[in-house]
C-alpha cells in the first residue's frame, strides 16, 4: 500500500464521516432551517474530502478537471436547493427555531 491508498482511504473516511454527520443533523434539529444548515455544510464538505481522495487516484488532468466541475457543480445546486427550501418555508410562515431561555 502506497501514500495515494493512505491518502484517499482517511480522506473517504473522514468525508464519510461528515455524511453521517449531516444526517444526524438532518434527523436530530428542531426546525428546517437548522437542518439545510447542518446537511448542506457537512455534506459540501464531505463530497470535498471524497472528490479530494479520489483525486489521489486519478492519472489524468482531464478526469481531476471533472472532478473538480462536479464538486463545483454540486456546490452551488446544494446552495441554491437550500435557498430556495427555506425561502419556501419563510414564504409559508414558518419562524426560524430560537432557543427558549
Amino acid at each position: 500500500m502506497n501514500w495515494n491508498d493512505i491518502a484517499t482511504t482517511l480522506l473517504i473516511i473522514a468525508g464519510s464521516f461528515f455524511f453521517l454527520a449531516g444526517t444526524v443533523g438532518l434527523l436530530r434539529l428542531p426546525d428546517v432551517f437548522t437542518r439545510l444548515h447542518a446537511l448542506t455544510k457537512a455534506d459540501n464538505l464531505g463530497l470535498g474530502l471524497i472528490a479530494l481522495g479520489a483525486a489521489f487516484q486519478i492519472d489524468n488532468l482531464m478526469q481531476l478537471v471533472k472532478l473538480g466541475l462536479i464538486w463545483g457543480l454540486v456546490m452551488f445546486a446544494s446552495a441554491t436547493i437550500a435557498h430556495l427550501i427555506g425561502r419556501s418555508a419563510l414564504e409559508q410562515g414558518q419562524q426560524p427555531w430560537e432557543k427558549a431561555s
